[in-house]
């Protein structure tokens, strides 16, 4: 944690620093670009009348006000990206320093009402394991990063391992993407932005292709000629009124065009930049480097193609300005030009601009697994085992709780076992639950877990634990369990699952409810299935004596010093010590035993 604690604070302060001094640059190129405009317009008072002397000397100071605006830009840009790295590095020292992440996006969007354990296992949500772990900068990293901890898949692990590993040393790296990304304001998301280039139409002439340029060749030989007097100042107008009506003509899809592609400015501006990042890094990992391969062209780098057409689309964006646009487009058919050349590029790439995203985006989401290693560097990788192995895990907790006040435990299943665990109430029967679950999500998707050493045979996971009835759909309690359950069945059938269950069939009575259990325990263990069941039905404990499969486990709870005391620890057995009536008591919401 030293490690990680004292990265964030190095960085911060480089950063803090650089920022310090582009703002001074900053203050010195405002107060260059006022001096190069007090200049222009010095040169307009004192030249006016004497356009020989005017024209190139108001040329000379436009060009050079046009040169500090860009560099003041470019200034700006590179504030706001070291803006972003101190607030990312800030960020990490706080949440190391008071384990307080809830300043992150919780995902509770991506919450699924059937899923194998989303809902269960606080997945998303206010205090959730995505919000632990997103460090996405884009929304539709956000969505991949969901994405993954959904796909319940458990294959190719140690390649997903491998990545995580490499993007973990790669601190610098990740977080100069990080950056560069969050600066991407675009409200358009790049599904919409794919689908506009997949099913774009086609509208200016081919000529346009050399239209233009020869236009503008014309109109600076007009100048010219009016320059040394040869032809009248009427001449130049009716230039500029031809090359008005001929853009004109197309000015309806020419406007709609520039509204649509506007839209997507931001997004290529800064795409362009993040594949650079890729495209210049060195990257071992298989996955990384079949990314890397993803978004390799024949001509030219991706990087260099995308920023061309930002380049395009902000060139076009210029006829906004009605003076500029008015003057551009009667001298050099400026939308035309521009229009032509996005409709080419979009022709030549629009087929492969997905590949492109797509490797954005998934590194965008693998950089919170990178940033998870390096902040948790006392976690520890599975050793994956071949199939029917179980899990062995030593220290195992929960990644959740506080460093601090966390408890741990060892923990071993053998495949086809299944664990019944009973306890006290507040014991930590469902902390347990929670915590393998996580551990075997977090192995599945490449992460270190939370434990001294671990070994894994991988595994689907699959729950119910927080089923509740749903008046909406005029369901009961009961039936909604019921439903659950039946999803469970149909599921294991399929394939190979590791089953957490925390109280079942808590809708119906205690009768019932033992016999119901007993049987549905027989029919997983008779698929061969691997789990935990926790229940405060002592009487379900009995089903190990008849079923070798079965052991039973519990969490005690002790009354010292008329106090509750909970040691969290998983032990062999039978729980014997209940709290209920003691917490009723204790609450004065049941008198005192006489």
């Amino acid at each position: 944690m030293k490690e990680a604690t004292s990265f964030y604070n190095n960085r911060l302060k480089k950063y803090q620093s650089a920022h310090s001094k582009i703002s001074r640059k900053l203050v010195i190129s405002g107060m260059l670009r006022l001096l190069a405009f007090l200049l222009f317009c010095a040169a307009v008072y004192f030249f006016f009348g004497n356009l020989q002397v005017l024209l190139p000397a108001a040329l000379v100071l436009i060009v050079l006000f046009i040169f500090l605006v860009s560099r003041h830009n470019d200034l700006k840009k590179e504030k706001e990206k070291l803006s972003e790295l101190i607030n990312i590095n800030e960020q990490e020292l706080n949440i190391l320093k008071t384990h307080d992440y809830s300043e992150l996006t919780d995902g509770k969007e991506f919450e699924k009402e059937d899923h194998e354990y989303c809902r269960d296992i606080d997945l998303f949500g206010r205090k959730s394991f995505f919000q632990y772990l997103n460090r996405t900068a884009l929304k539709e990293g956000k969505a991949k990063l969901a994405e993954s901890l959904l796909e319940n898949e458990c294959d190719n692990i140690l390649k997903k391992q491998e990545a995580t590993r490499e993007l973990s040393a790669k601190a610098d790296w990740r977080q100069d993407f990080t950056a560069t990304a969050r600066l991407v304001r675009s409200e358009t998301r790049s599904s919409t932005i794919l689908d506009w280039l997949g099913n774009y139409q086609q509208f200016v002439p081919k000529i346009m292709a050399w239209i233009p340029g020869l236009f503008s060749v014309i109109s600076v030989g007009v100048f010219l000629a009016f320059y040394f007097s040869i032809i009248p100042g009427l001449a130049v107008g009716l230039w500029l009124v031809i090359g008005i009506g001929i853009t004109a003509i197309y000015l309806k899809k020419v406007n709609e065009l520039s509204e649509k592609a506007g839209k997507t400015m931001d997004t290529f501006q800064q795409y362009h930049q993040l594949l650079a990042l890729i495209e210049k890094e060195d990257f071992e990992a298989a996955y990384l480097k079949d990314f890397k391969e993803s978004i390799q062209s024949e001509k030219e780098k991706a990087s260099v193609l995308l920023k061309k057409f930002s380049r395009k689309i902000d060139s076009l964006d210029q006829r906004n300005n009605f003076l500029f646009g008015f003057l551009a487009n009667g001298f050099f058919l400026w939308d035309l030009r521009y229009a032509y050349a996005i409709e080419k590029w979009i022709g030549n790439y629009s087929e492969i601009v997905e590949h492109w995203f797509e490797a954005v985006e998934t590194l965008d989401a693998w950089n919170s697994l990178g940033n998870f290693d390096f902040n948790h560097q006392h976690y520890v990788y599975p050793e994956i085992l071949s199939e029917n192995k179980g899990i062995k895990a030593k220290k195992l907790g929960h990644p959740l709780l506080n460093p601090d006040k966390r408890v741990t435990n060892d923990f071993e299943i053998n495949s086809e076992e299944f664990f019944i665990i009973t306890g006290a109430n507040m014991a930590g029967k469902s902390t347990f639950l929670r915590t393998v679950a996580l551990q075997i999500l977090m192995s599945n998707i490449g992460l270190p877990v939370c434990a001294e050493s671990c070994q894994y045979s991988p595994i689907k996971l699959i729950t119910s634990m927080r089923t509740s009835d749903s008046l909406g759909d005029d369901e009961s309690y009961f039936f909604s369990e019921l439903k659950r359950l039946k999803f469970i069945v149909d599921h294991i059938e399929k394939d190979q699952y590791f089953i957490i269950l925390d109280e079942i069939l808590k809708g119906t009575n205690s009768t019932d409810k033992a016999i119901g259990s007993k049987k549905f325990v027989q029919r997983l263990v008779k698929s061969g299935s691997t789990g935990i069941i926790a229940t405060h039905d002592l009487s379900l404990c009995e089903i190990s004596e008849e079923l070798i499969a079965v052991k039973n486990f519990y969490f005690d709870a002790e009354i010292l010093h008329n106090e509750l005391h909970f040691d969290y620890q998983l032990k062999n057995g039978i729980c014997k010590n209940m709290n209920a009536s003691f917490l009723l008591r204790k609450m004065k919401i049941v008198d005192e035993e006489n």
